[in-house]
């Protein structure tokens, strides 16, 4: 009580006297020691990192979880099925089907599948907010999936839970779309640089694939939550490569033709993996069945795969390292690949959630060290062991897939340590992207997009420059709309509560029907006789040229020009037309008049 009376009547006192003597000196230091936004993105981007070597771990010890109660084992699913009986590898996955079947169904009918769940749909043509109840059913799914022997990666739990418990956080915080936007890309890349070990790999797929842009203000914190992801799960798992095979010295050129030819054929099997990766989800589709009975038909087709070759079961990790290390003939390879293509395809079109990185480089193993064996089996060759076709098989087909050559050749590097294989890495990755590219339009993440009218246009990017900045970027809260429905009554309250001068009409769908302008409601305001029946789709106008959050600013330009509103409305895309935000005109005007000044100086 004591040194309670004397802070307050004589501490307090004097501390006020002080500042007010030397308030500009305060305000000074109060001035230095505020964080830059670039700073407070790194700490935000190391939380995000520590929260992926977290998520990585949880979902370790769930999946071990389920392996010891259903099978009283734990370790590699494909060491798990092996000491199984023929019914118990039939059975198995159709059980954990089932399972996460009844989760999905029951749990989207509890919380509701409200909002996205794609990474990429959230950053490109969304302001950055995932449906985080969606995410944990999906992901406690996925946990029953895996635990069960499904054919699938468990990365894409791990990155997805990561990137929406941020975006979450950000909700919460009430941030704006360009740093919900920040934090989900932070999540995508401490998700995959956890599960993989992979720091390098986890930041540029972040930077290239979810965010399309490598500029410094954006690249600096996903860098920043893959190497804390990293740190933090290598706490728990230590640093040992994920595959390993023997160093060989590329000294000759006459070594590398072969890998040409490796990554002609990857590609060929990229664009045919995601083409028949999207007629399987189409043939699932098509039959009129609950959930549930969906992915344990597909768990079941899988036990049945199983009975003979246990080696599908799983995401492949260990499989991989086998042919990696061992020396199986052309004709084992051949059955091995394609039974695991088989399983992976049935898997994922039957609706279990997971990733498909893993299961992707276990075909790509399987089929180049087959590559190999046909090259030594004709004589050419010499002195290249299997494992080398292997491992260059595994990186250019998972380049094939997601048109990133760069991200699948760092992977390919991280996880396996050897350096030694770049050079026909590197070569068979960029051929291996163009022949795919030929063959498909599309990569595996960004079809879902183009199906639902989102543009991806990464390649025509020019990081830096201003006028290359998104909308996205710039995007505010969208004007509050009015449905089609509201009466005249309301629309007047609306205009005389707010300085808008257009209000926008959108459905029960939130999509933009049209505008409501101030000018237009004078007509009405004296005529009594029918304001009663008046509403919102009477007097709205037709909906005005939008933006999408992927627009680039020149590319936003011509719209702006034309516009008569103050806050430009922004869409999802032009196919689903949602409303989620807007952007100030005058604001974006001015900002692309300063970078042509510049860029003209």
């Amino acid at each position: 009580m004591i040194f309670g009376r004397f802070l307050f009547n004589r501490v307090l006192p004097f501390a006020r006297r002080l500042l007010r003597r030397h308030w500009q000196y305060a305000l000074r230091i109060r001035d230095q020691l505020r964080l830059s936004e670039e700073a407070f993105h790194l700490l935000l981007a190391g939380g995000v990192g520590i929260l992926g070597g977290l998520v990585n771990l949880l979902f370790y010890l769930c999946i071990e979880s389920v392996q010891r109660f259903v099978f009283h084992h734990e370790g590699d699913m494909v060491e798990v099925a092996e000491v199984l009986v023929w019914w118990q590898r039939l059975a198995a996955p159709a059980v954990g089907g089932l399972a996460a079947g009844l989760l999905l169904h029951w749990g989207f009918k509890l919380v509701g599948n409200r909002g996205t769940s794609n990474l990429l749909e959230a950053v490109a043509a969304g302001d950055g907010r995932l449906s985080f109840r969606s995410a944990v059913v999906k992901t406690i799914a996925s946990v029953f999936s895996i635990g069960s022997g499904a054919s699938i990666g468990r990365e894409g739990g791990i990155t997805q839970m990561t990137a929406t418990v941020a975006s979450r956080l950000g909700q919460l915080a009430k941030w704006p779309p360009y740093r919900l936007r920040l934090l989900v890309a932070c999540g995508a890349a401490s998700g995959l640089s956890a599960a993989y070990n992979a720091p390098i790999a986890g930041a540029v797929f972040a930077a290239q694939i979810v965010l399309g842009n490598f500029s410094m203000h954006l690249f600096a914190p996903v860098v920043f939550s893959s190497v804390v992801a990293s740190m933090v799960s290598r706490t728990f798992f230590g640093l040992e490569p994920w595959y390993v095979v023997p160093a060989f010295n590329f000294i000759h050129i006459t070594q590398l033709p072969w890998f040409i030819l490796v990554g002609l054929l990857m590609g060929c099997l990229g664009a045919a993996f995601q083409l028949m990766l999207r007629r399987s989800v189409e043939f699932f589709d098509a039959r009129s069945m609950p959930v549930p009975l969906k992915l344990a038909l597909g768990g079941l087709l899988v036990g049945a795969i199983a009975i003979d070759f246990p080696g599908v079961w799983g995401n492949g990790y260990g499989m991989t390292n086998r042919i990696l290390l061992g020396n199986f003939t052309f004709q084992v390879l051949i059955v091995l690949f394609a039974a695991k293509l088989i399983a992976t395809l049935i898997t994922v079109g039957s609706g279990a959630v997971g990733g498909v990185i893993t299961p992707t480089l276990f075909l790509g193993a399987g089929l180049g060290s087959a590559c190999g064996v046909a090259v030594h089996w004709a004589g050419w060759g010499e002195g290249m062991p299997n494992s080398i076709f292997a491992l260059v098989g595994m990186g250019s087909v998972l380049s094939a897939t997601t048109r990133s050559p760069l991200f699948a050749m760092i992977l390919v590097f991280e996880i396996s340590l050897n350096y030694s294989l770049m050079p026909p890495l590197m070569l068979a990755c960029v051929v291996s992207t163009l022949m795919a590219s030929r063959l498909h339009p599309d990569s595996i993440y960004t079809e879902p997009l183009r199906a639902r009218g989102v543009r991806r246009d990464e390649d025509n990017a020019s990081p830096g420059d201003a006028t290359e900045r998104r909308i996205g970027d710039l995007m505010n809260p969208p004007v509050p709309p009015l449905r089609e429905t509201a009466g005249f009554k309301e629309i007047v309250d609306r205009f005389l509560t707010s300085s808008n001068n257009f209000l926008p009409v959108v459905d029960a769908r939130r999509r933009l029907l049209g505008m409501v302008a101030l000018q237009d409601m004078k007509e009405h305001l004296n005529d009594q006789q029918t304001v009663v029946p008046i509403i919102a789709s009477d007097l709205m106008r037709p909906a005005p040229p939008a933006l999408t959050p992927n627009h680039r600013l020149i590319e936003a330009l011509p719209v702006l020009l034309q516009s008569e509103q103050r806050n430009v409305p922004v869409v999802t895309s032009f196919t689903e037309n949602r409303l989620i935000g807007s952007v100030n005109r005058s604001e974006v005007l001015a900002l692309l008049s300063d970078a042509i000044v510049k860029a003209r100086s």
